[in-house]
């Protein structure tokens, strides 16, 4: 299975993108094809809502940034992992540009399964973002195939990574 992992934390060695690489270690241990990319450090805008990808666009969005490199790879996708920290009751801003501009592929066309990787240094944070994932995957027709959340005292450790193990059987 073709899996792409969209990792939105600024912060290279933090806490997120080790969920990141320890998906992707675990997928790949799995027998999958995976690519990571670091979005939060891309310059993607965010959706205009001027609608050319509807109209004179024809499924391409008007704005030419570094979501031109994501395209291919998400057409190309059967499974979307978002690994994301969450910052004051969401899913941080460089994630969030993302999902908008998939606005104009309305649904990519191959993926069927989609996970979430959450990191907060509080309790109790995650489900604005959770309800956010819930209704993607809802739209889109996918199955999700799990989440993964780590506060700040589970960040890093053997539980977290046991529990990254166990979605990635979902696949």
């Amino acid at each position: 299975m073709n899996i792409l992992i969209l990792q939105a934390s600024p912060r290279a060695n933090g806490n997120t993108a080790w969920m990141a690489e320890e998906y992707k270690k675990a997928a790949e241990s799995a027998g999958h094809n995976v690519t990571l990319v670091n979005v939060a450090h891309k310059k993607i805008a965010g959706c205009l809502a001027c609608e050319f990808c509807h109209n004179k666009g024809n499924g391409t969005c008007i704005q030419k940034d570094d979501m031109q490199e994501l395209y291919p790879l998400i057409a190309e996708a059967e499974a979307l992992v978002l690994a994301a920290p969450i910052y004051y009751f969401t899913l941080n801003a460089q994630i969030q540009s993302v999902i908008q501009r998939l606005y104009c592929v309305n649904k990519p066309a191959k993926v069927q399964k989609m996970a979430l990787l959450m990191s907060s240094y509080s309790p109790g944070v995650y489900s604005g973002a959770q309800y956010e994932y819930f209704d993607i995957c809802k739209y889109w027709g996918v199955q999700d195939s799990g989440i993964v959340t780590a506060k700040i005292d589970e960040q890093k450790t053997e539980g977290t990574k046991g529990k990254i193990i166990d979605i990635v059987k979902n696949l």
